[in-house]
């Protein structure tokens, strides 16, 4: 990318500052901003044709640039992300148009998929070749579906076949399968040389991969053999061979595995790497921690979103944008609101008759939400690591409802009594007590089911499900509160 000729270099060692720095450089770069459009308003307002007013304008925001290419390159791309995608657009590439060339390629891996593609767009085709011409092969097949063909096409004009070849394959993986987040650079050596033999071969490497724990053990077939830990590597005998101190009983991933499953394994194992294996056993690439902590933060992102029915979007995204994204669950939303106050509606001659039970329905209906919620979050949850089977399903939903149960009873005697101490009414209290445990029990098995039957089908078990125990517990809370008063209290 191109920065103006007067500004001054950027810092070469990018230093990685904590949250609240990065927070704190976001405020700053806005300031820049903000007295830099204060200062074109101001020469706009002058009369047409003021030389004087625009050399003026032309000077400070070249200052203002300055101002900002110094900080937001002494940061780290992460944090340049960061204040990326905390800006709107326009901003965004005006920002981005004064990051320092040796961080785009970081910056662009580092940046959301919806930010990136506005960072892409500002860039001509020769900055987008200088970005990614120097990307390994896996990084580029993360960036390949938002790079313009023909970037891509001159891109690998520059690989070796090797490169072109693992290009190829990591692009041909589904999007949330190991094999589209394996890294193919890992250090291989053979079970019958001696460990001098491998501390002479690291040696002379430049570095090892990034979070290199362990060396693989392969044959001549490439085929993985074992696992040699660093930590063994260091501690025992130079003359020692291989073969004597690798493990052998070890973890492997598949490349069509779930990214979700090699995550909950690394969870589970406290695993740094683990290797990738084809059907034939030949090691053709690696998972690392790193790999594992993106695929975990983008799920846990794309849950908090897909339980209000929500996608992914960019917070400075156009208007019309945001309402496809977000007006769907919003109408069904409307729909299961009204169907509650429909149901209600039919007892207009019970809450006429007493006027106290309109103010207490809301009641049962909120508590058997938030019951409901944390159920439907806990099997979430249990979904997402592996721990339901079918095996466990019936077992788990009774439990669920004998703690909810329980739970209900409990706080119902408090809900009781606050409704006898407004309404000097045992019976409108029992009633409360009664509506307000069924409703909990509705609330626990809507929470149960919901993601249970999504998941069943194949679908997101988080998506729309506070939508659907919201009509649940909203419908079926006003039905049971005001039929039963119906009966008893009528």
């Amino acid at each position: 990318m191109t920065n103006p000729a007067d500004a001054p270099k950027p810092v070469s060692s990018p230093r990685r500052l904590d949250p609240e720095d990065a927070q704190h450089a976001l405020e700053e770069v806005q300031e820049c901003l903000r007295r830099q459009q204060l200062v074109q308003d101001l020469v706009h307002r002058q009369e047409q044709g003021d030389r004087k007013a625009v050399l003026v304008e032309d000077l400070v925001h070249r200052q203002h640039q300055a101002e900002i290419q110094t900080l937001i390159n002494r940061l780290h791309p992460a944090d340049i992300a960061f204040i990326l995608e905390s800006l709107p657009k326009d901003e965004r590439q005006e920002v981005w148009r004064l990051v320092s060339p040796e961080h785009d390629a970081d910056v662009l891996l580092e940046v959301e998929d919806w930010v990136r593609e506005s960072l892409i767009e500002a860039m001509d085709r020769q900055d987008l070749v200088a970005a990614t011409g120097n990307m390994d092969a896996d990084e580029l097949a993360d960036l390949a579906p938002d790079l313009p063909p023909d970037v891509v096409a001159e891109v690998q004009k520059g690989l070796t076949e090797e490169e072109r070849a693992q290009l190829l394959e990591a692009m041909g993986y589904p999007e949330d399968s190991v094999g589209a987040i394996m890294d193919f650079e890992m250090v291989r050596v053979r079970e019958d040389v001696s460990l001098e033999v491998v501390l002479r071969y690291l040696r002379r490497l430049h570095e090892l991969p990034d979070h290199t724990d362990q060396i693989f053990v392969v044959d001549r077939q490439d085929k993985l053999q074992g696992a040699l830990p660093i930590s063994v590597l260091l501690v025992s005998e130079p003359e020692t061979e291989v073969s004597a101190v690798m493990n052998t009983d070890y973890l492997t991933l598949g490349p069509l595995d779930s990214d979700a499953d090699a995550a909950s394994a690394f969870e589970r194992y406290d695993l740094v790497s683990a290797p990738v294996t084809d059907d034939q056993g030949r090691l053709i690439g690696r998972v690392t921690i790193a790999d594992v902590v993106d695929v975990i933060r983008e799920d846990s992102q794309e849950q908090d979103l897909s339980r209000a029915g929500l996608q992914e979007e960019d917070i400075f995204a156009p208007v019309a944008m945001a309402l496809r994204n977000r007006a769907p669950w919003l109408l069904f939303n409307l729909c299961t609101a009204a169907t509650a106050s429909f149901v209600a509606s039919r007892f207009e001659g019970t809450v006429s008759h007493i006027v106290i039970l309109a103010f207490l329905m809301s009641i049962v209906a909120g508590i058997g939400g938030n019951s409901g919620n944390q159920t439907m979050t806990m099997i979430i949850r249990a979904l997402a690591v592996g721990r339901i089977t079918g095996k466990n399903i019936w077992q788990l939903v009774k439990r669920e409802m004998l703690v909810t149960f329980l739970v209900g009873l409990c706080g119902s005697l408090v809900a009781a009594a606050f409704a006898w101490a407004i309404s000097d009414s045992l019976s409108i209290a029992l009633v409360m007590m009664a509506a307000m445990i069924c409703n909990m029990l509705v609330g626990a098995g809507v929470g149960v089911l919901v993601p249970m039957v999504r998941a069943r089908f194949g679908k997101d078990p988080a998506i729309g499900s506070s939508v659907l125990l919201t009509f649940a517990t909203d419908s079926l809370g006003f039905f049971i509160f005001l039929g039963l008063a119906t009966i008893f209290l009528i």
